[in-house]
């Protein structure tokens, strides 16, 4: 459906998109994460035709963006992170407006836009300028341009911005019903928003693809998916040289000290290692405040493909591999 290869994108010096190449399908929703200046919107706005590259190719559904792109361009609908809207026309107006510049026939514009003001739930404002309108509203209005038409592939970013609790999960279950029959792609800073949401996550970092997977393949291939958070009651160097040698244990971040008690975060390599803790305390008379075991989440995947190591030798995506996190993640909670 999307075809993206060798993409880059240079301002000046500045090298913003570095030989970015993925390929997306039909019929699923994709998380477009990354850090702001990762290049992920500049990406973004070459794929719908907005900038142009400065190398490589971009082709929607068949359709090159650049020599075809009327053709490639009717394939999509976009809704920006800020939303074009013309404040001083009503709803209603609007979506007409929207539905010409698309060039929709006139026999199906007014059931299109029924449709879209429908879907996006916009049906009770229609003769309501857009002005008046909260934010939360003023975003409908956005996605329903973008899904005006019933275009084959959907860019969203950052559509669920100023929505309240309930109308997230009403824009969460619209984008579902309409990856049956469309390509969505979702732009989110909500990373329990992705998760939730989306079929497979793209992660961009310094302009490069770090990941391309699900999330629950990218939990897996976690060589340091599980971490235990302790505070145990005793002299704090002899707990961190005895936590040292239980085997699995790959590393410890020291937190602050807490009166006469080592608190800390142990790493492994996967290897369960609460039995030995406990038995280790017994048998040192240690008394155990607290214990509290936890398995990664896709924060610690998206802080670890895009910690700022300049020095890092250039790896393929993540997908298919496993990569460290123990080391790194130690020392983003020693900077923290």
């Amino acid at each position: 459906m999307i075809e993206v290869k060798n993409l880059v994108k240079r301002y000046g010096n500045h090298l913003a998109v570095d030989h970015l190449s993925f390929t997306l399908e039909s019929g699923r929703i994709y998380g477009f994460l990354g850090p702001n200046g990762a290049g992920k919107s500049t990406t973004m706005n070459i794929m719908t035709g907005y900038i142009g590259a400065t190398e490589g190719t971009v082709t929607i559904n068949g359709h090159d963006i650049v020599k075809e792109p009327g053709e490639a361009k009717r394939c999509i609908g976009y809704l920006p992170e800020l939303p074009p809207l013309y404040m001083d026309m009503k709803v209603g107006e609007y979506l007409y407006f929207a539905a010409k510049l698309k060039e929709i026939p006139a026999k199906e514009m007014e059931e299109s836009v029924n449709q879209a003001a429908q879907m996006t739930g916009l049906t009770e404002v229609m003769n309501r300028l857009i002005k008046n309108l909260s934010k939360g509203y003023k975003q409908r209005v956005g996605l329903a341009q973008a899904i005006l038409g019933m275009p084959e592939i959907i860019i969203l970013d950052e559509p669920t911005v100023g929505l309240d609790p309930i109308q997230i999960i009403e824009i969460r279950s619209l984008m579902k019903e309409l990856a049956k029959e469309h390509t969505v792609i979702l732009s989110s800073h909500i990373l329990a928003e992705i998760s939730a949401v989306c079929d497979h996550i793209l992660i961009i970092s310094h302009g490069k693809l770090a990941a391309s997977d699900t999330a629950e393949n990218l939990l897996r291939q976690m060589d340091s998916s599980n971490k235990l958070d302790l505070i145990i009651k005793g002299e704090r160097e002899a707990i961190e040289k005895e936590l040292r040698t239980i085997i699995g244990v790959t590393n410890l971040n020291e937190h602050a000290d807490e009166p006469d008690s080592y608190s800390c975060t142990v790493y492994t390599d996967g290897t369960e290692i609460r039995d030995d803790v406990f038995h280790l305390c017994a048998k040192r008379n240690w008394p155990i405040y607290e214990m509290k075991y936890s398995r990664a989440n896709l924060e610690d995947v998206f802080m670890e493909l895009t910690a700022e190591n300049e020095n890092e030798p250039e790896e393929e995506p993540a997908s298919g591999k496993k990569f460290g996190r123990a080391k790194k993640a130690a020392a983003k909670e020693d900077n923290e």
